[in-house]
């Protein structure tokens, strides 16, 4: 049987959420406060079908890790560590985080995601999971995947999307 094309799977059940605190500061705007969201995430892979399988990838391994990204997240305020207006550092137990060198927050370090992004905005969000995803299917040697895209929902029809592909 011929399977030729490119084919994509998703995963977006009710279980790939996050419930998390962030603020987002943008130059020339006022920082918008500390705040959150009940997150969604949405998965897809693109590529051949495998010969053997008849699939691109396994949906159960796939919900498998997106639920483990998502989990990281969850009832955790996120932090920017690569953001030019916003400093994390940790002392001892704790979080402290300054902004344009203000000091504004502590938190305990346990109830902290420090994040390798610019800002916790849900394109930034997406990257991020779109990138760990990435690492894991490597991981996993899923060589016939073409593309990666990952869909951060911050609230009902408001959401960013990341696509990377492979090739």
């Amino acid at each position: 049987m011929q399977h030729s094309g490119e084919y994509h799977v998703s995963v977006g059940k009710d279980h790939l959420v996050f419930a998390s605190a962030h603020f987002i500061t943008l130059e020339g705007h006022r920082c918008e406060g500390l705040h959150g969201h009940n997150y969604h995430a949405r998965v897809t892979v693109s590529g051949r079908l495998d010969d053997d399988t008849w699939w691109v990838f396994d949906f159960v391994e796939l919900k498998r890790i997106a639920r483990r990204l998502c989990d990281a997240l969850d009832h955790l305020v996120l932090l920017p560590l690569e953001s030019r207006r916003v400093r994390v550092s940790e002392q001892g137990d704790s979080v402290c985080v300054a902004v344009d060198g203000t000091p504004r927050y502590t938190f305990p370090r346990r109830d902290c995601a420090l994040l390798p992004i610019p800002n916790t905005t849900a394109e930034m969000l997406a990257k991020l999971l779109t990138d760990r995803l990435r690492a894991e299917l490597g991981e996993r040697g899923a060589g016939s995947l073409t593309a990666i895209e990952v869909e951060v929902e911050e609230s009902v029809g408001q959401s960013a999307i990341h696509r990377a592909t492979l090739e």
